[in-house]
């Protein structure tokens, strides 16, 4: 989740100063809000990297999240993975080349483009994502299995609206 600006201080779309409280924030549900989306993302942060050792006890935790995107989307190229994650492209070839010497990704020319070259998962590296990918939705299932598949369903719709909101 990334807070973007426009140079001049404010966030973009706001009118209000950067660092500075925005209407509605003191309500409680936006303190609520906040407190549960820090824990959570506390929690994810740590499970991260822990599944990022499942997959690979050498695997930066920041990397596990390219896999994720590979095993999801197929090939890309390194600037498209670069933009979705949000990190430059010094860093993305250094996570790639760290990547490719682990055997869990590879490289081949871009047929759209011979200059371009398009990133995608070896069949180790999807073979380690899907095992890793299913133990953690196992953990999910059991964790809300006293829930209604329905409140499932809408916590996940929540989550992709907020994704959704944050992305623009």
């Amino acid at each position: 989740m990334r807070e973007e600006g426009n140079g001049d201080g404010r966030r973009v779309g706001s009118g209000v100063p950067a660092g500075q409280p925005g209407p509605g924030t003191e309500q409680p549900e936006f303190l609520s809000l906040e407190r549960e989306l820090t824990v959570l993302l506390r929690r994810a942060r740590a499970s991260q990297g822990e599944m990022a050792r499942e997959v690979h006890p050498d695997l930066e935790s920041a990397a596990y999240g390219l896999l994720i995107r590979l095993d999801e989307c197929g090939r890309q190229r390194a600037t498209e993975l670069a933009a979705y994650i949000g990190v430059g492209k010094a860093t993305m070839s250094r996570q790639l080349r760290a990547l490719e010497d682990l055997g869990l990704v590879a490289r081949e020319p871009d047929p759209a483009d011979g200059r371009a070259w398009l990133v995608h998962l070896t069949e180790e590296g999807r073979r380690r994502v899907g095992k890793v990918r299913n133990a953690r939705r196992a953990r999910y299932a059991r964790r809300l299995s006293g829930w209604d598949p329905r409140e499932v369903s809408e916590l996940a719709r929540l989550l992709n609206q907020l994704n959704q909101e944050m992305e623009g």
